[in-house]
C-alpha cells in the first residue's frame, strides 16, 4: 500500500471528483470559510487548512470572526459600549491578521486569503456563520471543535455541533 501526503491526497481527490462527476451534479467551489475565535481550537483549525491545503492551487479562503452585539442593556451607557466593541474589533483585526499570515506562510498566496470581523445581532452564532456563508458563496466551512464536555454540550448546545446539524449545500470540517 502505497502512502501519500494529504495535500497530494486532497489533489487527488478532487481531481477524481472533477472527472467522474456526472454534468447535472452541483459542482462545488474552491472557496473556504474558516470560523474562528479567540480558542486554541479555532487556531488549530486555521493550522489545519494550511497545512491540508497549503501551496495547491485554486483554494480562496476567508478567515471570519463574528463580533455579537451586545444585548442593549449591557453596557450602562452606549459610549461604553462604543468603547468595548472599538478595543475588541481592534484585538480581533489583530488575531485575523495573525492567522492570515499563518496560511500565507502555509503556501496560500496573499490574494486568496481574506479575513473579515463582522458586527451582526447573533441569537445563534451557528445561524450567523452559516449566514456568513452564504454571503461569501464558500462551499467548505471549517471550524474547531469547541471544547465542552459531552454534558455541557447537551445542555447548552456547541456551535460547530448546530453549523454541521444546519449546514446545506457545504462540507463542514471540524478540527480538534
Amino acid at each position: 500500500m502505497a502512502f501519500c501526503s494529504a495535500r497530494t491526497l486532497a489533489s487527488k481527490i478532487y481531481l477524481l471528483r472533477r472527472k467522474d462527476m456526472p454534468d447535472k451534479e452541483k459542482i462545488f467551489n474552491k472557496n473556504i470559510l474558516i470560523a474562528v475565535d479567540e480558542s486554541d481550537n479555532a487556531r488549530r483549525a486555521v493550522s489545519y487548512v494550511g497545512q491540508f491545503l497549503g501551496g495547491l492551487p485554486g483554494f480562496k479562503i476567508t478567515i471570519l470572526h463574528v463580533v455579537p452585539e451586545p444585548e442593549a442593556d449591557y453596557f450602562p451607557t452606549s459610549s461604553q459600549k462604543e468603547e468595548w466593541l472599538t478595543q475588541y474589533i481592534l484585538k480581533m483585526d489583530a488575531l485575523l491578521e495573525e492567522y492570515r499570515r499563518l496560511l500565507i506562510k502555509k503556501g496560500f498566496d496573499p490574494k486568496d486569503v481574506a479575513a473579515r470581523s463582522t458586527l451582526r445581532y447573533c441569537p445563534s452564532m451557528a445561524a450567523c456563520i452559516l449566514s456568513e456563508k452564504d454571503e461569501t458563496e464558500c462551499n467548505t466551512i471549517v471550524i474547531g471543535r469547541q471544547g465542552l464536555s459531552r454534558s455541557e454540550e447537551f445542555l447548552f448546545g456547541s456551535v460547530s455541533s448546530k453549523v454541521v446539524n444546519h449546514a446545506r449545500n457545504c462540507t463542514v470540517w471540524v478540527v480538534e
